[in-house]
């Protein structure tokens, strides 16, 4: 290979993935609002609805690279977005069901047109759908001396009117977003801003139809945002991880295209859905992973805290002599409420510190395990005293609230608790609760 032909496709690979990135990155910061409005949907309809004006721009025109393709097919993704709102908000049809009726009515007119019109245009469904990736840097105009894709030229200037509009409305976009009826009780005319976001969704989806197609364009409205959502809680950060999985995918599906051979678009969508399915899974906070660990986690901590309240239980009864032998490995596992996770339960609280294994396989509590024994004990009996104060119950219904609480009273709540009752030295069954100067005097 010589060095001319590796420049060329050296050039040809980057402009390939400019020209994706910037589609997908217009598309997926857009997508971060609709997702936000429960309007994700309403992309994949405007995507569709477009076709008709796709059509008449082409048999205006007789030309591909027409304006006047790009001027009627955002108009008609407008009309269908105003169509959509006129359904749902005057004739009461609901949202997914007028934006069904409006994109599938507006594309079958889009294909009927296009097969009257395709023996005579060269305009092809294909182009549409799958868009022309594998070569836009075919189709160039020279900029500053410089050969641009074509397609680059709309793509970037639509991306910097995205930014532009985001940036001049960020706090109106947002309000409307997250609270379109407080957004008019404020005097935002959020009807307003709907409508200017419709404009910008529909410049992006027209933009990157003959470069990426509708199927990556599709996807990127929807797949960024999503997974930014499941990273982020906050709108700036959803923007970011969006952003992020626009630009991997376009790089990455790339990549992938290369040594599959799938077609550089749903090569590049598929990306997006794997990082996707990877933020869904290993999210810190919202990972299916994740919470099943916290989960674990908060499990494993219950039973350890069950066995740690069991044997100070013990060390405080009159079995003296059995206190000082130790519990039995058995017992320990029955006040766990067996299982795996009982049997993990002793081996951690040993290696905690909070245990000691004694001969015959017994357990007893260490100096800091009933350190903390003792801080559970007293949360567990302090709340069986606030609930008999103030709460009508028996007294044999006390002990089970206290039990499941117990392992949710912080040192904070548990003071304020010792302060509310004016420093307790007994529970309502009479025994004494640990940690109170009032409590060890009447002992």
């Amino acid at each position: 290979m010589t060095a001319a032909s590796l420049f060329d496709d050296v050039g040809q690979a980057f402009w390939t993935i400019a020209v994706a990135a910037t589609a997908n990155l217009a598309c997926a910061l857009l997508g971060c609002y609709l997702l936000l409005r429960r309007m994700s949907l309403l992309g994949d309809a405007v995507s569709h609805a477009v076709l008709p004006g796709v059509v008449v721009g082409f048999w205006i025109s007789g030309s591909t690279s027409s304006g006047w393709i790009f001027v009627a097919a955002v108009a008609v993704g407008l009309v269908a977005s105003f169509l959509i709102q006129l359904l749902h908000g005057f004739a009461q049809v609901a949202e997914d069901a007028s934006m069904g009726v409006v994109f599938t009515s507006l594309f079958a007119l889009g294909v009927v047109m296009l097969v009257q019109v395709g023996p005579h245009v060269d305009l092809d469904v294909d182009c549409v759908l799958y868009g022309l990736l594998e070569y836009v840097s075919v189709d160039t105009r020279p900029v500053f001396g410089l050969e641009v894709p074509r397609a680059m030229l709309s793509l970037a200037v639509v991306l910097g009117g995205t930014l532009l509009f985001i940036s001049l409305l960020w706090k109106e976009l947002k309000l409307v977003s997250f609270d379109p009826r407080l957004a008019t009780s404020m005097g935002l005319h959020a009807t307003l801003v709907h409508y200017l976001l419709m404009v910008m969704v529909a410049l992006a989806i027209v933009a990157g139809f003959y470069a990426v197609g509708s199927v990556l364009v599709i996807a990127m409205l929807v797949v960024p945002a999503a997974t930014g959502h499941l990273l982020s809680d906050r709108l700036a950060g959803m923007m970011a991880w969006a952003a992020v999985v626009a630009v991997s995918s376009a790089v990455l599906g790339y990549a992938g295209d290369l040594r599959f051979d799938t077609g550089m678009a749903p090569m590049m969508a598929i990306v997006a859905g794997a990082e996707f399915a990877a933020a869904l899974c290993f999210s810190p906070r919202h990972g299916l992973v994740s919470r099943a660990m916290h989960r674990l986690g908060l499990a494993l901590r219950i039973v350890t805290e069950d066995v740690l309240a069991m044997l100070y239980r013990t060390d405080e009864s009159h079995e003296r002599e059995t206190a000082e032998k130790g519990v039995s490995r058995r017992r320990c596992l029955a006040a766990a409420g067996g299982g795996m996770l009982a049997r993990l339960s002793l081996p951690l609280l040993w290696w905690r510190g909070d245990i000691r294994w004694l001969p015959e396989g017994r357990v007893a509590l260490t100096a800091g395990g009933r350190k903390a024994a003792e801080s559970l004990v007293r949360s567990h009996r302090l709340w069986e005293a606030y609930l008999g104060e103030n709460f009508e119950l028996p007294l044999d219904h006390l002990h089970e609230s206290a039990e499941r609480f117990e392992h949710f009273i912080g040192p904070a709540l548990r003071e304020e608790l010792a302060s509310e009752l004016q420093q307790p030295g007994r529970d309502p069954h009479g025994k004494t609760i640990p940690g109170s100067a009032h409590g060890e005097r009447e002992a």
